[in-house]
């Protein structure tokens, strides 16, 4: 199995270490040339979506990993992942690959200062520990998309068929569940 991480900005060398602590090999996708012809599965990771937005443009990147999604790639969005990946934004105007059936808020717990850790229950996995950074919240799903945590009534992961958002980052945690839970979609057993 091999997965590739957006390597554009913000804390994507922190998921290739639980991949690797997963025994799965994993490879960054900086430019164009470094998507493969096939692998299994993609993480977009925690930044600042706004720039990761404008990278994916300028790099010509936007156009085949939105394909590839829609193809059925499983992907994994946390925080500014889940930006990238809802089709609507309650307090941006910005669109990036929307292929996920969410409305989501940024900055929903409000700026650096607003960030916080907790744990919750996540649907299958059990409580497991939340590091929370600027983070979104989704506000609304569509039918399909089904919620697997709840932080304080919001809903902070959800999943639409191979597509996964978590809010928080579980790459900043040393639990490897949830990435766990992931490549469980990617190999078809979740």
């Amino acid at each position: 199995m091999r997965i590739g991480v957006l390597a554009l900005q913000g804390a994507f060398i922190e998921h290739r270490h639980m991949l690797e602590a997963l025994g799965v090999e994993s490879f960054e996708i900086r430019q164009k040339s470094h998507i493969p012809t096939a692998f299994d599965g993609l993480i977009l990771p925690g930044g600042e979506s706004t720039t990761m937005g404008k990278l994916l443009r300028e790099l010509e990147l936007f156009d085949p990993i939105q394909t590839l999604i829609k193809g059925g790639l499983p992907v994994f969005g946390t925080c500014a992942g889940l930006l990238l990946l809802a089709k609507e934004i309650a307090n941006d105007d910005k669109r990036h690959l929307a292929t996920m059936d969410i409305r989501a808020k940024r900055n929903a717990y409000g700026r650096q200062l607003g960030s916080f850790h907790t744990r919750a229950e996540f649907k299958g996995l059990g409580e497991i520990p939340m590091t929370f950074i600027r983070a979104p919240y989704v506000e609304t799903l569509w039918d399909g998309t089904e919620p697997l945590a709840e932080v304080d009534g919001k809903i902070v992961a959800a999943r639409q068929g191979r597509q996964l958002v978590t809010a928080f980052h579980p790459e900043l945690d040393d639990d490897l569940s949830v990435h766990g839970y992931f490549l469980g979609m990617v190999t078809g057993s979740e």
